[in-house]
């Protein structure tokens, strides 16, 4: 009787642990920082999960930005250095490589200065959880570039709030190992017509307006970029053109890629790689990036 009394009382206890580990969530998972040097946020887990292959063009392949790309480099170099450097608001025209130049700029930086600096993708959705991926950051022993593609926010969205925290660092200030890098095709990464509603509704319109704004003030670069002239646009067709040593005569080459061009109602450089692996294909040559 007393053996089953026991019995009971270990299964109850074993039910009450279950529960409270269930309450707890799961334990923070390991990082292992030699693993990669491209990763992506896991909020769930509190993990930075390893990428083996991040996806990324060489920077000579990247056109028609080359202002905007000497000052990513130089900044990026000087972070990696352990010298003081800004947190990167890149914004303006869609395709013309503002994602690609962050990754590019990354693997240049750490192949130049022999460091290994860390690059880690945070997704929209996830930007809320910034302060809980700073905390870790804090104890990592290699410089971090956290990066936000795609950036904006739309009416009633509070999450840009934990960006500015992350960017300003609270009380205990941001991070000497991290920096922040964003891309944006809004300069302030508001739509105008929700800062014209601000203006509207607000009792102060010009306090509502400048409460958001203040989220883009907080980079200490803006890179501007614009769309591409059709000079530019053939640069950048070129360049891909040798770069993977696809044969085509040079004149049906550039009328190809003006008539792509036309069909898509834009030049940019996602326009002309998406051109190139069109071209590609129908050479039957493989694209090794």
């Amino acid at each position: 009787m007393q053996e089953d009394h026991v019995k009971l009382l270990l299964a109850e206890i074993g039910r009450i642990n279950a529960t409270l580990e269930r309450l707890a969530g799961p334990a923070p998972a390991i990082n292992d920082w030699n693993a990669a040097d491209v990763f992506v946020w896991s909020p769930a887990r509190l993990q930075v999960q390893p990428v083996k292959r991040p996806n990324r063009i060489d920077i000579d392949l990247i056109r028609g930005v080359d202002h905007v790309r000497d000052i990513l480099v130089d900044n990026t170099v000087r972070f990696a250095r352990g010298l003081p450097a800004n947190n990167v608001l890149l914004w303006g025209a869609r395709g013309m490589g503002k994602s690609s130049l962050v990754k590019s700029v990354h693997a240049l930086a750490a192949r130049e200065t022999g460091s290994s600096l860390k690059l880690i993708e945070v997704h929209r959705e996830d930007i809320a959880s910034l302060p809980a991926l700073m905390d870790i950051l804090k104890e990592a022993p290699y410089p971090v570039i956290i990066f936000c593609d795609d950036l904006s926010f739309d009416h009633d969205d509070t999450s840009y709030k934990s960006l500015k925290a992350a960017l300003d660092g609270g009380v205990e200030g941001r991070p000497d190992n991290v920096l922040l890098y964003a891309t944006s095709n809004r300069r302030h990464l508001l739509p105008r017509d929700m800062m014209e509603n601000e203006q509207s509704t607000a009792i102060n319109p010009s306090e509502a307006v400048e409460e958001k704004v203040s989220l883009s003030d907080r980079f200490g670069l803006w890179l501007g970029f614009y769309k591409c002239s059709q000079a530019e646009y053939l640069e950048m067709i070129d360049g891909y053109a040798s770069h993977y040593t696809l044969d085509i005569p040079v004149e049906q080459l550039h009328a190809e890629a003006l008539e792509w061009a036309t069909t898509r109602g834009s030049r940019s450089g996602r326009v002309a790689w998406q051109y190139v692996q069109d071209l590609a294909g129908r050479l039957g040559k493989p694209l090794n990036r």
